[in-house]
């Protein structure tokens, strides 16, 4: 079982510096560097390091064996009103969801709903970027995801991989405050949660990982399997699968992720029963927009937002010093406190990371001011 090390503090601008210069090596646009820069750290941010910066050199890999494409632009297979059907061509998720929903969120407001299928699209980063970015235009949203060729979390009652991480997502805008959003894997936890506790972060929660022998555990190493020194985690390759949350509940969730994202997109399910090889990777999205001022054209859905929301955390609180909080609720003011203090990332993937730049060619500049965060030993 990994341990915990004692966590390094990057300031989010050093990071934003040199983190662009990384992408930028690897041929992304300034435009999209920067866009892919800001978002995974504002995963690490909220406190969602399994789709933050830990992701950079998994990316660069990736980039680097083709099978993720910089710069790419979403293109149109059909459309009508309310409906867009949408290719990703396998570029940076980061540029492509925000094309997807600049779509969506456009249609939305023109006809009160709408809906986007996206299929073929790169990693799409923290799904909650997305409910995020069309609250910015008073539209509420519901998204559902999944990754073709991912086989990483045993079905409920298996031991075998039988799907993906699959997370849903949902959110709500309110005037004058933050929205409202859920975020979550339909996974005990996220792949990139395990790669985080793999590498010396936060240890996984009891029952996150089932063996081959079906016991159940903590420790990540079973999900990616012996590593060697020169060979970056994959968890494709590993004996263990990852388990999913809320029994045959989260199962059943899991299991439709697959179907509507999957399927549906026409992006493609995890794996099938006559697959003769692993399914290229990508990321499939059905997302679904209401445009709050086709359904309200006065403050009443805002009010009886308010309203509830006040009722639901009224409720006495289970322990004496505990407090009831609404979704998102834990991001936001975690995302204050490391706006000043910095990002906490363990020793280990700040090794990662700049181990990865300096391969690529980054400013030896930024390369020698990365080893001044490391702690003596």
């Amino acid at each position: 079982m990994s341990l915990q090390e004692t966590p390094v503090f990057i300031p989010v601008d050093f990071m934003q510096e040199f983190l662009q210069e990384s992408f930028a090596q690897v041929g992304c646009s300034l435009e999209e560097s920067e866009r892919v820069t800001r978002r995974l750290i504002g995963a690490n941010l909220r406190g969602h390091e399994s789709h933050g910066v830990a992701r950079m050199p998994r990316y660069v890999e990736w980039v680097q064996k083709g099978t993720l494409i910089p710069n790419q632009k979403i293109r149109l297979i059909q459309e009508n009103e309310v409906l867009s059907i949408l290719d990703g061509g396998h570029g940076f998720g980061q540029s492509i969801g925000e094309q997807t929903i600049q779509q969506g969120v456009e249609k939305a407001l023109k006809q009160g709903v709408s809906v986007t299928a996206l299929r073929n699209s790169g990693h799409l980063g923290r799904i909650g970027d997305w409910a995020e970015l069309a609250a910015e235009s008073k539209v509420a949203s519901l998204h559902m995801v999944n990754v073709r060729g991912s086989l990483l979390v045993a079905p409920f009652g298996g031991v075998d991989r039988r799907g993906s991480t699959s997370p849903f997502c949902c959110g709500i805008p309110r005037p004058d405050e933050p929205p409202v959003i859920l975020d979550f894997a339909t996974s005990l936890v996220a792949e990139g949660k395990a790669l985080v506790a793999l590498r010396g972060g936060t240890p996984l929660p009891e029952g996150a990982i089932i063996g081959p022998d079906g016991k159940l555990g903590n420790d990540p190493l079973p999900l990616y399997g012996e590593i060697p020194e020169d060979r970056y985690p994959d968890p494709n390759v590993g004996p263990g699968a990852l388990t999913g949350f809320g029994l045959h509940k989260g199962a059943g969730l899991n299991f439709f992720m697959e179907m509507f994202a999957g399927a549906l997109t026409g992006s493609g399910t995890s794996a099938g029963i006559q697959d003769t090889s692993r399914r290229p990777f990508c990321n499939g999205m059905l997302s679904v927009y209401f445009s709050l001022d086709y359904f309200h054209s006065d403050d009443w859905f805002a009010q009886e937002v308010r309203n509830y929301i006040e009722f639901y955390k009224d409720s006495r609180p289970a322990k004496p010093d505990g407090e009831v909080l609404i979704p998102g609720e834990v991001e936001l003011r975690l995302m204050k406190e490391r706006m000043n203090t910095g990002l906490p990332l363990s020793q280990t993937s700040w090794k990662d990371l700049t181990q990865k730049a300096e391969k690529i060619g980054v400013d030896r500049k930024l390369v020698d001011q990365a080893g001044n965060f490391f702690i003596p030993n």
